[in-house]
């Protein structure tokens, strides 16, 4: 009989630890890997890794799938790039707990900050709960192809306790934060990873408005702390604009000190405070030297907009005469921009829009190609296309657009992207108080597709980079594996070695490739959502399950919902 249920042989082992490559094979039983090594024994199945690269699966801690995970079993873009594990949930929105009054409002939220589309939640969502436990409930009957977490969001939860008062970001009293700081407990022992906040100005509702949390005091802040802290686990995860850096990180210094908890930050390069990033590096690695746990999630790359006919945004949507024929399925619309009276029309009003204009928008656009290239040189812009080509920049952004019958889309990175090339982003990647997160899998499904994170730190950062410094490829695997699923007391993942999970990815390293995003039309009610494969992912197993073998989907949900924090296999 088979000793083992699956033997991975002779791959290149990378095993999450940081350390070097090996040829190896690894065997797995019963969901845990069991050796790493020379296997002599058998196994019911067998894969020749020979040439490839052997890795953990990748842990996402920042994702939004809170609405996708309660209806869809595939948790895809995420699960096309080689992540086995997604932690929902963040940047404080979400949808539990909730009363049946405010679903509109959660929506509101939802598709205001992480544009998902409203309808596709109105439909989508069951609302089978009250309280984050029972959304807890909800979310593990549902079979998934990979494993998910989730964590309290402060929008749900402010809305939940003071009603109208929460949701016109009103001062909390002793009372309620005592209430929010006692659910927040409650659900972190149900199983909850943690809780979240979101203190930035560009978080608002589809109405416009700020998020509720947007102001919330710093005793409501460290109230709640408190109470993640009464659970004895859980993590703090917080998005802030950074306006007055010593007020926040005195908050959240409080925050760790009354919980005994760790918390990460969302940290990129914005174009208004370039150096800011630096200052916030400075102050993570003091508190972590006073011992105070605390970290910066980053990007792997740019954080970038995708403008297309088929998106949320066109370079053209601010004029009066596209918005004429915005809501034109896209072939009419498509031949209705050919039309020369119309292109005359829409060029001539975004002159007048571009001329108001502080900064040159074409200098920072880029046609995305396939593969799309995430560092583009000031030579590929649009501005400088133009130049070359003798035509205005926005003629040449116009005729891009119609490209591949209006499915093409431009490129415009506004996070860490200031000097026009990606050497901030490499700084806070290998920072020591860093750790990779802000995909936002499952949001911005009309504008931003960055659950490929995972892959571009493989194939941009481990290999391809020809503009700067690359990353040794066993740091990249360690930091998304074993670096993210222990920020988040994932301890039971990330390695390949005897007694963890056997969360394993088989990909063919030198051919792995990135393709461009695409728009599919498979949401809830025919939302859309900007999707995005790779080649080059071989096999994809999940508790020793293969989900996804060639990039395609196997059939197998053996996923499922992690209640909490998980111990490592020696404790």
């Amino acid at each position: 009989m088979a000793t083992f249920d699956l033997v991975i042989r002779a791959g290149s082992v990378v095993d999450g630890t940081g350390a070097p490559a090996r040829t190896a094979d690894v065997a797995i039983r019963d969901g845990e890997v069991v050796e790493v090594g020379r296997v002599r024994d058998s196994a019911a199945r067998e894969i020749d890794a020979d040439g490839a690269l052997v890795a953990p699966g990748f842990v996402d801690i920042h994702t939004h799938y809170d609405g996708q995970a309660t209806w869809d079993s595939q948790l895809v873009p995420s699960a096309w790039h080689g992540v086995t594990t997604v932690v929902m949930g963040n940047c404080g929105v979400g949808f539990a707990p909730v009363k049946p009054d405010d679903h509109q409002r959660l929506i509101e939220l939802m598709e205001g900050v992480e544009d998902i589309p409203g309808a596709a939640l109105h439909e989508g969502l069951t609302w089978e709960w009250e309280s984050f436990p029972e959304y807890l409930d909800a979310i593990e009957r549902r079979p998934h192809d990979i494993d998910v977490a989730a964590q309290v969001p402060h929008g749900a939860l402010r809305l939940f306790v003071m009603g109208e008062r929460g949701a016109n970001r009103e001062t909390a009293s002793a009372d309620e934060i005592a209430a929010m700081g006692e659910i927040v407990r409650a659900a972190v022992a149900a199983g909850a990873l943690g809780f979240t906040t979101s203190r930035t100005l560009n978080h608002r509702t589809s109405r416009g408005e700020p998020t509720p949390t947007l102001t919330a005091a710093r005793e409501e802040l460290v109230g709640i702390a408190s109470g993640v802290g009464d659970a004895g686990t859980g993590v703090l995860q917080v998005v802030t604009d950074f306006l007055d850096i010593d007020y926040e990180f005195t908050t959240f210094r409080e925050m760790v000190e009354a919980s005994g908890r760790p918390l990460s930050v969302s940290l990129s390069q914005a174009r208004q405070r370039p150096t800011r990033w630096r200052e916030v590096l400075d102050l993570l690695a003091e508190a972590n030297a006073d011992g105070l746990e605390m970290r910066a999630q980053v990007a792997a790359r740019a954080v970038g907009v995708l403008n297309g006919l088929q998106g949320t945004l066109t370079p053209f949507s601010f004029t009066e005469a596209y918005r004429e024929i915005a809501a034109l399925p896209l072939a009419e619309r498509v031949h209705a921009l050919r039309d020369p009276s119309v292109r005359a029309r829409i060029i001539e009003q975004d002159d007048t829009v571009s001329a108001k204009l502080p900064f040159d928008r074409y200098a920072d656009m880029y046609p995305l190609g396939d593969p799309p290239d995430y560092e583009p040189s000031a030579d590929d812009s649009l501005a400088a296309e133009a130049r070359r080509r003798g035509v205005k920049a926005n003629e040449l952004a116009y005729d891009l657009l119609l490209e591949d019958e209006g499915r093409a889309f431009l490129y415009t990175p506004f996070l860490n992207y200031v000097e026009g090339d990606l050497e901030v982003a490499r700084e806070l990647l290998v920072d020591d108080n860093t750790v990779p997160g802000l995909s936002d899998g499952g949001a911005h499904v009309g504008m931003i597709c960055d659950a490929s994170f995972p892959t571009t730190l493989l194939t941009h950062w481990a290999r391809d980079r020809r503009r700067g410094e690359r990353i040794p490829l066993v740091d990249v695997v360690a930091w998304q594996s074993r670096s993210t699923a222990a920020a988040v007391g994932l301890l039971d993942r990330g390695l390949l070695a005897p007694g963890m999970k056997a969360d394993v990815n088989v990909i063919d390293f030198d051919n792995l490739t990135l393709r461009r995003p695409t728009m599919a039309f498979d949401l809830p009610a025919g939302g859309k959502r900007l999707l995005q494969r790779a080649e080059g992912y071989l096999h994809t197993f999940v508790s020793g399950v293969e989900t996804y073998a060639g990039g395609e989907h196997t059939g197998a949900l053996p996923g499922v919902l992690v209640r909490g924090a998980q111990p490592s296999p020696e404790s």
